[in-house]
């Protein structure tokens, strides 16, 4: 196949001109990757029929200004009678800056409801436990916060939390 010269130097001229105006991607901005986070903490809810139920719990989430995770919590009612295991994923956005500030979190998850003292498994009593979050993350540094956090949903009614953790 035989080209003629005309062509090619069209060609040519067509490459030096759309190469130097195409992008060059070694020199934009990376793209900055999300925080890998994990906290423990201390939760109040209202998961007894009388009682407010307080315990512990433990996030790990993966994000920045979006974020998607899982929490596990104990919680026992005030007088010894029903324990609490609550394991909920989260979807959390932080609404004025990524990682600090302000956050939505919506989380859900199973909830199951024992004797105090008794957890056995598979459980007799359980429900979907989902709520709301607002809550507020505090920046210790560059690697260090703490979350406080008020929450409403289903069975607990209402709840509160504070926790303080790292994020890689």
């Amino acid at each position: 196949m035989v080209q003629n010269k005309g062509s090619l130097h069209i060609k040519i001229l067509l490459l030096c001109v759309i190469l130097p105006i195409s992008p060059v991607y070694a020199q934009e901005k990376a793209v900055e990757r999300g925080d890998f986070w994990i906290c423990p903490g201390g939760e109040i809810a209202m998961f007894s029929i009388s009682n407010i139920a307080y315990g512990g719990s433990l996030s790990l989430g993966y994000g920045n200004r979006f974020a998607i995770g899982v929490k596990a919590a104990w919680l026992i009612d005030g007088k010894e009678e029903i324990t609490t295991l609550e394991i909920n994923f989260l979807f959390r956005w932080h609404i004025l800056n990524a990682n600090s500030g302000l956050y939505i979190q919506l989380a859900c998850g199973p909830a199951v409801f024992t004797q105090y003292e008794k957890m056995t498994v598979p459980a007799r009593l359980g429900a979907v436990s989902a709520g709301i979050d607002l809550g507020w993350r505090f920046l210790l540094g560059r690697y260090w916060f703490i979350d406080g956090a008020f929450r409403a949903g289903y069975p607990y009614i209402t709840g509160a939390g504070i926790s303080a953790g790292v994020r890689i």
